[in-house]
């Protein structure tokens, strides 16, 4: 006679039914892109960056110290000059971009123009906002490079007009006591009969030239590319 086997103790295994789940799916992280805002200096960058309601990183405070032997000068005089592409750090600049879209924070330095130094460093955290701008007269340097690492989300060129652009970056020099009256005169007069010509050289190096409403509705759009998807569920 045999013994009647006991029921097993402990967890009970049922068949386990599909049906119940309830996967959620969720979207890969949004990369962080940069869009390089570039034109003449008083074209009204600043001002476009702070209205796009952007997180904003000042390309400016890449320029290269006073005493630094390696400043550019004006053709024919003693004056350096600052608008000319070796006036700034590009590497630098470069760096901070693919930190920032890499962590979302970076280091900068906190740059003086008046006193053509450096003064401090400053952090710059944009969180995990998927979106921001770096404005300088030197943005579109970088364009490929930006490009090649696959940060670039596009890459502006805002042009006011010349004559607009003298006015606005004379009166902006003087304000902020950025210079000499006589160094801002020369400075102004000669980017004035220059400004067709960095506008194409800047639009050759990859920037799409655009005036401020363009340029706002340009940065709508990438905004608009760059937001996370909504969650779903399978």
């Amino acid at each position: 006679m045999t013994r009647a086997a006991k029921p097993a103790r402990g967890v009970v295994r049922r068949p386990i039914d599909a049906s119940h789940w309830c996967p959620v799916s969720f979207p890969p992280p949004i990369p962080t892109r940069v869009v390089l805002l570039c034109g003449p200096s008083g074209s009204g960058k600043s001002l476009l960056a702070a209205r796009s309601g952007l997180p904003v990183l000042r390309l400016d405070d890449f320029y290269k110290e006073g005493d630094d032997p390696t400043l550019p000068l004006v053709a024919g005089s003693s004056d350096i000059d600052w608008d000319h592409p070796d006036s700034w750090d590009a590497d630098a600049a470069v760096a901070a971009i693919a930190e920032l879209c890499r962590t979302g924070r970076t280091h900068v330095p906190l740059y003086d123009i008046a006193l053509s130094a450096r003064t401090g460093e400053d952090t710059v955290d944009i969180g995990r906002t998927p979106l921001f701008i770096a404005e300088g007269i030197f943005a579109a340097e970088i364009v490929s490079r930006c490009r090649d690492l696959g940060l670039l989300a596009d890459a502006l060129c805002l042009s006011r007009g010349a004559v607009t652009t003298f006015r606005r970056r004379f009166l902006r020099d003087l304000r902020e006591g950025r210079k000499s009256v006589p160094f801002l005169l020369r400075r102004g007069w000669r980017l004035m009969r220059q400004e067709r010509g960095i506008i194409a050289r800047q639009t050759a190096l990859g920037a799409h030239a655009c005036d401020r409403d363009e340029a706002l509705g340009r940065l709508a759009a990438a905004a608009a590319g760059h937001r996370p998807a909504a969650r779903t569920a399978a």
